[in-house]
């Protein structure tokens, strides 16, 4: 329950900010705490972890060179929603993949089956660019901490279909790893609305 109402805060925020009181839409807000320190302003962010992409390479996101990311978590072994949000994922790859200023991350949360032979596989299969649109692993310490980060619900349940119980949201970071929106990924309705929050980051960023 906490986790939803948690949820359910965080998308009320986002409604009220991007729409503000006049005609004009706002900026996008910045999900998460936000702190004051003296003069500045300290935003919730997306912490720097090392991870394992699907070509065994060492992957950081302090490397994306100020890149925007779309990221969720996933297992490939996931009976329920995971094949959904690949689904509304690809939809996104689709109309993102000729911008160099996106990034696509998914992060498997089962680290026991998913090798990264499994993950390389598991891309193949997408037909995907794997320079565009990576799939990682990492201690699953550091992955599960990752994704409450993300603000994406992730637990590891023996009663859950394949062992595990996580929510299908696809979260949208800014150039300074700050969390800026999300929507549902079993949902493609709230995917196609996705598309003009993820197109009004860019317009804002690269302006």
């Amino acid at each position: 329950m906490t986790n939803i109402l948690r949820f359910a805060g965080l998308a009320l925020i986002s409604f009220l900010l991007l729409t503000g009181c006049g005609n004009e839409p706002q900026r996008l807000p910045y999900l998460g705490n936000v702190e004051i320190k003296g003069a500045d302003t300290v935003y919730h962010t997306v912490p720097d972890i090392t991870l394992t992409d699907q070509d065994s390479q060492t992957y950081r996101i302090s490397t994306l060179n100020n890149k925007i990311i779309l990221a969720d978590f996933f297992f490939t072994s996931c009976p329920s929603i995971c094949p959904k949000v690949k689904k509304q994922m690809l939809r996104l790859y689709d109309r993102y993949k000729d911008d160099d200023r996106v990034v696509m991350i998914s992060h498997t949360i089962d680290q026991r089956h998913d090798s990264v032979a499994v993950l390389n596989r598991y891309a193949h299969n997408l037909g995907v660019d794997t320079d565009k649109w990576k799939f990682v692993t990492g201690e699953k310490d550091s992955i599960f901490y990752l994704a409450d980060r993300y603000f994406v619900s992730v637990i590891e349940d023996p009663l859950a279909p394949a062992g595990f119980d996580h929510s299908g949201r696809i979260i949208l970071v800014d150039k300074a790893r700050r969390v800026r929106g999300f929507c549902e990924g079993t949902d493609p309705e709230s995917v196609t609305a996705f598309f003009e929050t993820v197109d009004k980051l860019l317009k804002d960023e690269y302006q």
